[in-house]
């Protein structure tokens, strides 16, 4: 079983913009008065991370006037979509931002929308993943924690900010199955957004953290915890420190997307503003701070093409998961 055929189908991104549309800026775009982001789970995640960071790049670059955040914890991300479609009318100035889990969690029944049901704005970034460690932990690479896992495997949890069978597990499976692991036998724990599980990191409740190499960097660059591995093909400017897996044996490379969704029967006037709103981002230097400051990578698909895209993700982690016996 190869779990890493899923590496170059997981890809996109995130962003978008706002409700009333102002009259059009010097470049021929629209100028977007204000969004409202929806945040499908808790502060500290990569969502949180994405739709705070495109606010801040929008803002700071005039092509929103301003922006507002709410996190909607709850269902695997589902209380936040449920919510979206439910409010359509009242929420055609929210853009909520979402990535995989949106394919994987309607897949698995954890919520009974899927991508179909909303309205696709763009896929805007990509985000590496990795495997961290407490700052204080004895493993210091993956060969450190390979080690303690053969060790003992029921003593060597390894958390994730998503449920059973979605992202950050998958990603760990992937992983200790191309370090020559059985990826069923992984000890598996899961938490509510990545904060959730960092803070279990950090208190030593598991032993290793699967997530997303953006929300690892601030803390590893505050000495609080340890990359000890980036699921990139070269090392990430943003911590150059950080071993890839590829350097240490372990051939197998991720990148998650990340984009953002609008309430179904969102006017076409209004879904080209966010759109063009989101291309102009990516010319400025306001957007490239941010992509730099996290480690992303810019992956933009918008209307048909990121429809296209997911359909064809929908499909490859479909097969996968069968093989896994998550579905």
């Amino acid at each position: 079983m190869k779990l890493r055929i899923i590496r170059h189908a997981l890809m996109a991104a995130v962003v978008a913009a706002t409700t009333a549309v102002a009259p059009a800026y010097a470049d021929g775009h629209a100028k977007l008065d204000s969004i409202h982001f929806l945040i499908p789970g808790g502060a500290g995640g990569g969502w949180d991370g994405t739709a705070r960071g495109t606010g801040e790049a929008l803002t700071k670059a005039g092509l929103v006037g301003n922006a507002s955040y709410e996190n909607m914890s709850g269902g695997g991300g589902g209380k936040a979509i449920g919510f979206l479609i439910e409010n359509a009318s009242s929420n055609e100035g929210t853009l909520m931002v979402n990535s995989t889990p949106i394919v994987i969690r309607s897949l698995t029944g954890v919520f009974p929308h899927n991508f179909r049901d909303l309205t696709l704005v763009a896929g805007t970034i990509g985000d590496y993943a990795a495997m961290v460690v407490n700052k204080d932990s004895p493993i210091n690479s993956m060969e450190d924690l390979i080690a303690a896992y053969d060790a003992d495997p029921g003593a060597t949890a390894i958390g994730g900010g998503s449920v059973p069978g979605g992202m950050d597990h998958l990603v760990a499976a992937m992983v200790m199955e191309a370090a020559g692991k059985d990826p069923l036998d992984v000890k598996y724990i899961p938490y509510d957004a990545g904060g959730k599980a960092m803070a279990a990191l950090l208190s030593g409740e598991i032993v290793a953290l699967s997530t997303g190499f953006s929300e690892a960097v601030d803390l590893a660059n505050a000495g609080e915890v340890k990359i000890i591995g980036v699921t990139a093909d070269e090392r990430v400017a943003a911590a150059e420190d950080a071993m890839t897996m590829k350097e240490q044996g372990i051939d197998t490379s991720f990148v998650n997307w990340r984009g953002f969704f609008a309430a179904p029967g969102l006017p076409d006037e209004k879904l080209t503003a966010y759109q063009d709103a989101l291309a102009a981002m990516y010319d400025t230097d306001e957007w490239e701070e941010v992509r730099a400051r996290n480690g992303w990578v810019n992956i933009h698909n918008s209307g048909d093409d990121f429809q296209a895209f997911l359909e064809g993700q929908e499909k490859v982690i479909g097969d996968l998961m069968k093989k896994l016996g998550f579905l």
